[in-house]
């Protein structure tokens, strides 16, 4: 170890006394070849990105229940139309149930009344008569039986309102109650994505580029995890910007023109915008 050190201070009093440097000369060739790497193309517009899902959908209730049946998994793909969670709502059932009894015995007596004569049996007697019947009288009798219709109505919508439902074909993403748990209104209770269609988003896009982007500009996009490159295009860019580590940018999203095998949302991209 002793030896290294002589060894290189015996360099250093050597070089000290060896005067100035001999300058040595940068060809111009090797100058151009710098130049050239730190000018951007004017053409070009490079941002890094990530893969996000086309549609994200944080899901509740309007209602304050116990959960009373989960009927999917975190990562099942659901349809349209599909039941996703039920709450716990029997008043709400019953409610239901004795609306469509009232409607339909109004709307029966409606009927009843809707003929132009009614027969009569005197009791006493037995004789029969007929007699008429004015149209008002009808007419209010249907217009009870609307009315029962429209609360019979309004408690069907408040018990679907029990019934978390697919807006549209998607992934579970995210579960966050259990059956027997109690729940609020607007509480997220499920995150629902749609894993199918994928497409890029900026995050550090600068106010001094967005300027030159515009809807419809072709995109090359190179996906580093699956090392591959895919062409897409402007579909939106944000008006409002943000703010990442102390520097204003504008989020850009981009549409695939097809969709890599084993692209994954999160992944992580770059992509050159052409601009012209």
């Amino acid at each position: 170890m002793k030896r290294y050190i002589w060894l290189f201070v015996l360099i250093l009093i050597l070089t000290a006394c060896s005067g100035n440097p001999t300058p040595v000369a940068v060809s111009p060739a090797a100058t151009s070849i710098v130049e050239t790497t730190i000018v951007s193309d004017p053409n070009v517009v490079v941002a890094s990105a990530v893969i996000a899902p086309a549609q994200i959908s944080e899901l509740g209730f309007t209602v304050s229940a116990l959960v009373k049946e989960t009927l999917v998994m975190e990562g099942e793909q659901v349809r349209t139309g599909q039941p996703l969670i039920v709450l716990d709502t029997p008043e709400l059932e019953f409610a239901v149930t004795a609306a469509e009894f009232d409607y339909k015995s109004k709307s029966l007596a409606a009927e009843l009344q809707k003929a132009e004569k009614v027969k009569y049996v005197n009791p006493d007697t037995g004789k029969i008569r007929w007699y008429s019947l004015p149209r008002e009288v009808y007419l209010k009798a249907l217009s009870k039986a609307d009315q029962a219709k429209a609360v019979w109505d309004s408690a069907a919508a408040s018990l679907a309102e029990s019934t978390l439902i697919a807006p549209y074909d998607g992934t579970v993403v995210d579960l966050q109650v259990i059956p027997g748990e109690i729940v609020q209104p607007n509480q997220v209770v499920l995150t629902l994505a749609d894993l199918k269609h994928l497409q890029i988003e900026t995050t550090d896009l600068s106010e001094r580029d967005i300027t030159r982007v515009q809807l419809g500009q072709s995109v090359d996009v190179y996906i580093e995890a699956l090392d591959v490159t895919v062409t897409g295009k402007v579909i939106r860019i944000s008006p409002i910007s943000k703010t990442v580590g102390g520097d204003v940018v504008y989020p850009v999203t981009i549409e695939l023109g097809e969709q890599p095998a084993g692209l994954l949302w999160g992944m992580t991209a770059e992509v050159q915008i052409q601009t012209k």
